[in-house]
């Protein structure tokens, strides 16, 4: 590989340190450093982890550009730091666009100054809510469902999309321009619902690892929006398929420079919540009474389905993993890990 050297922002998050210890163990040799200001409870759990792969960890906030205490050349970034909550940017919008704009902006101006490439990991949130919403949708059994193969890279961008996708939208078109004006270049994937081992799932991000950590410990569990009805559908990617995404453009960004990809889990690796409850209950064997808030709140869509054509025609990259697959991996590492995620987590 051409790197020799790259920081991963948000590094002791769950995408970040998965892509640090996945890429330091196929490539030994590069110099993997994460940055990480540790504000999300968990992250902190993942230090020994990054220490036993050899992986420095330093500790700092994208939103002060002083803490990129890098004097050696960084080739490439990995930018996966954000606030990923929906919710936060009604609770606290400034923290939202600091974090996530204003972060990403500091992120690029050290890539600008140090003439290192970008890989931009933003989502699928991007796409405003309303037109999600007003996309034919199909009531089943189990799930709503579109008749549409999915959401691809030419659906509109125009409408309400919350602040955390108006964010994350705005730092694409900078990047895009900074790639353009700076010499640098770089690739945006715009990411679907992400799961996996050293997750620590919430209510309002991690949604399948926190439906597994509920079943596993016996928490209380709710439906909420939609009557209650639980039938609101996603597809998730595997953090391992993610990481394979990666791999492949860390060999090829001089021909994707500039470019925008949808990376979700797609059509086939899509469930529902009442779905995923059927398989947390049969892989756990824990039986919860799951209760009802009727109330659908902003920002809240039926269906998201990732349409992976052009990343797979393009890149040859298709999600290999099921979604089952990933639900009993995520289960294997509670498993492993249940006194720790129990003393420090839950």
């Amino acid at each position: 590989m051409k790197y020799k050297s790259i920081l991963i922002t948000g590094g002791a998050g769950f995408i970040g340190s998965n892509l640090a210890v996945f890429l330091k163990n196929k490539y030994p040799k590069t110099k993997i450093f994460v940055l990480d200001n540790l504000i999300r409870r968990g992250s902190e759990l993942n230090l020994p982890r990054l220490k036993k792969h050899g992986i420095k960890f330093v500790r700092g906030d994208i939103r002060n550009p002083k803490d990129f205490k890098f004097s050696s050349k960084i080739d490439l970034m990995l930018e996966c730091s954000a606030e990923p909550s929906v919710l936060a940017g009604y609770n606290d919008p400034y923290y939202v666009v600091e974090t996530n704009l204003i972060g990403s902006i500091n992120c690029f101006e050290f890539c600008r100054k140090k003439k290192s490439d970008v890989i931009f990991l933003s989502t699928s949130r991007v796409y405003p809510y309303q037109a999600i919403n007003n996309l034919k949708t199909r009531e089943l059994s189990t799930r709503f469902d579109w008749y549409t193969a999915g959401i691809d890279e030419e659906f509109t961008i125009n409408g309400c999309k919350t602040l955390y996708g108006a964010t994350k939208l705005s730092s694409e078109l900078l990047l895009q321009e900074y790639c353009d004006s700076c010499g640098i270049k770089g690739v945006i994937n715009r990411c679907g619902v992400v799961g996996g081992p050293w997750q620590f799932g919430k209510a309002d991000q991690g949604i399948f690892t926190f439906w597994m950590l509920a079943h596993y410990f016996k928490k209380d569990l709710k439906y909420i929006g939609f009557k209650g009805s639980g039938k609101q559908s996603r597809d998730l990617l595997h953090i391992d398929d993610l990481c394979r995404l990666i791999d492949i453009q860390l060999g090829c960004l001089d021909k994707i420079n500039g470019k925008v990809y949808n990376a979700g889990g797609g059509r086939k690796n899509s469930l529902s919540l009442i779905e995923t409850t059927k398989i947390c209950q049969k892989i756990t064997g824990n039986k919860l009474k799951i209760g009802k808030d009727t109330q659908t709140r902003p920002g809240d869509i039926k269906v998201y389905l990732t349409d992976n054509k052009k990343i797979t025609k393009e890149l040859g990259w298709i999600p290999k993993i099921p979604p089952k697959d990933t639900l009993k991996d995520i289960y294997n590492w509670i498993r492993s890990n249940e006194k720790l995620i129990k003393e420090k987590v839950l």
